[in-house]
């Protein structure tokens, strides 16, 4: 399933068209015709939603082509593109707004939208990149490559174990980073997941990635003979800044294998959904993972406080469920359908078509004294330009426990948030205006490089406490 939250405060869901009949009719009796539909030629059923958080409602939407395993973006001026013609492509916007769309299924290659001259996809906007012809092997474990924008313009690109510095305007490899320890494959179908930390203003800019779970290599050739290999349990993260980068390998409190990882409003990185054991691909997935687990990237390594694991949901979330970033800080969950078509009765792990919300420690109740609360602020932001913020906080502790925060929401499907990032804006004073009213001025990134242009969710967080998130335009 894919899922984008939109600047207007809903989640656009959608899936395939081609399993057959969902649980959902389209409304005022309409219908989509595909004579090429295998399964259902004419079909009344609803493949895509918008779900209106505030209302907590859904309405159904036509989705007139087949979306299957595709990639998405949201464009600067708050358009979803959902890209199809490569299955299994990871997308990412760039400093210019445009997006690069990268490898796929035999797809040894990359392309942008929109070209510069405005015209569609042809094959003189594809540009090959041989590194990815490279990484493939005998079960692919290259799909849905990690791409992540650094912030002095290259683009990280990790596939199978390995991974690279490109500088995609030459199309020319500017380094080549150490392999992954263990060696182990973290990319489809063997589908661990990927992160880049927040990037901090007020400190020299540096990019760390995170990376964690996956599958043991050979493990989606086992799957297929129903022999389940228990997934990987480790995550690697590298300062890809450094002057000599290295990995530096941690233990989860349980292996995960098609797992989603999300920024926080915090900083922290939740993990939600997967499973312990097998691969991504239909019926390849074992041993569901239902306990969320909250990795807090700020404490030492090797502190066991860095992993908190949550509470459990009762419903497993197998191939194709997603998750995504609410603005109110939630983290939304859907979805879950390891069958080639809709299968709800007599399987182990029957299609779920169900949404639920997981709200994470920050939420308590008992947090509520140290919760801020924006009042006024600048709906758009510029580079390097300052601007003003007004929240109330009933129990203040000090200054230097407020930050503000931008974060750019994913486009999330098969366990890879795309075009997720976070970036720590620079803080120039807070001061106090009333009994519990405070002011702080802070600028704008610096660089589009570090963040590119578009819509975000702006967050002040207090004394590790996070406000709701307000929506702003860097530009």
């Amino acid at each position: 399933m894919h899922i984008q939250l939109l600047h207007n405060n809903k989640v656009v869901m959608f899936d395939r068209t081609d399993f057959g009949a969902s649980n959902l009719s389209l409304p005022r009796g309409r219908c989509r015709h595909d004579p090429s539909d295998v399964v259902l030629e004419t079909d009344c059923t609803a493949h895509s939603i918008l779900y209106d958080i505030g209302k907590n409602t859904f309405r159904p939407l036509m989705v007139q082509t087949d979306t299957w395993c595709s990639s998405g973006s949201v464009l600067p001026n708050g358009t979803l593109v959902q890209t199809e013609r490569r299955w299994y492509a990871t997308n990412q916007i760039l400093p210019d707004g445009r997006i690069i769309i990268v490898g796929g299924r035999r797809q040894f290659s990359f392309e942008f939208y929109p070209r510069s001259s405005g015209s569609h996809f042809s094959s003189s906007n594809t540009l090959h990149l041989h590194f990815l012809r490279e990484t493939t092997d005998t079960d692919e474990n290259n799909l849905y490559p990690f791409l992540h924008l650094l912030p002095d313009g290259n683009l990280f690109i990790f596939a199978n174990t390995r991974s690279i510095s490109l500088n995609y305007k030459q199309n020319r490899v500017v380094r080549e980073f150490p392999r992954i320890t263990g060696d182990d494959p973290r990319n489809y179908p063997s589908t661990g997941s990927s992160v880049l930390l927040p990037i901090d203003e007020n400190e020299a800019i540096k990019a760390e990635v995170m990376i964690c779970g996956g599958a043991p290599r050979g493990s989606f050739r086992r799957a297929a003979r129903r022999i389940f290999i228990p997934a990987i349990s480790t995550c690697g993260r590298m300062k890809l800044t450094d002057e000599n980068p290295n990995w530096m390998m941690e233990n989860m409190p349980m292996a995960r294998v098609m797992s989603d990882m999300l920024l926080l409003p915090t900083g922290d990185v939740i993990m939600i959904n997967g499973a312990g054991a097998g691969t991504a691909g239909w019926e390849n997935g074992r041993e569901p993972v239902t306990s969320p687990v909250i990795y807090s990237p700020k404490k030492p390594t090797g502190d066991r406080r860095q992993f908190s694991v949550m509470y459990p949901s009762s419903r497993p979330r197998m191939y194709h469920s997603s998750a995504v970033l609410l603005t109110d800080g939630r983290v939304l969950v859907g979805g879950s359908n390891p069958h080639v078509f809709y299968n709800f009765t007599d399987v182990e792990y029957p299609t779920d078509l169900s949404l639920e919300a997981f709200s994470p420690p920050y939420l308590s109740p008992h947090h509520e004294p140290k919760r801020p609360r924006i009042m006024y602020y600048n709906e758009n932001l510029g580079y390097r330009q300052s601007f003003s913020i007004t929240f109330t906080v009933p129990r203040f502790k000090r200054k230097g426990a407020v930050s503000v925060r931008v974060l750019a929401p994913s486009f999330t499907t098969h366990s890879l948030a795309m075009n997720q990032r976070m970036v720590v804006l620079k803080m120039v004073k807070v001061l106090k205006i009333a009994s519990d009213a405070y002011r702080l001025t802070a600028v704008g990134p610096s660089t589009a490089e570090i963040a590119p242009p578009g819509y975000y969710l702006l967050f002040v967080v207090h004394a590790c406490i996070p406000s709701s998130g307000m929506w702003v335009k860097i530009q």
